[in-house]
């Protein structure tokens, strides 16, 4: 799934475990997110939307 979880991440200066920290995952976990390796899980998904304060469609695109 595309996604612009790298972009928000840099936006905020933050490291992969930065963000992994924030949300209670492994930076394992962002960075296959990022890579486009794993798509998070719905609650997480929506834990990174909170994080951010946009919409989930603003930053995951199921279109490949």
């Amino acid at each position: 799934m595309k996604n612009r979880l790298k972009e928000l991440r840099t936006e905020r200066d933050w490291s992969q475990g930065d963000l992994a920290d924030e949300l209670g995952v492994s930076r394992q976990t962002i960075n296959a997110i990022e890579t486009e390796k794993y798509d998070p899980s719905l609650p997480l998904a929506f834990s990174i939307a909170r994080l951010f304060k946009k919409p989930i469609e603003e930053i995951f695109n199921p279109e490949k």
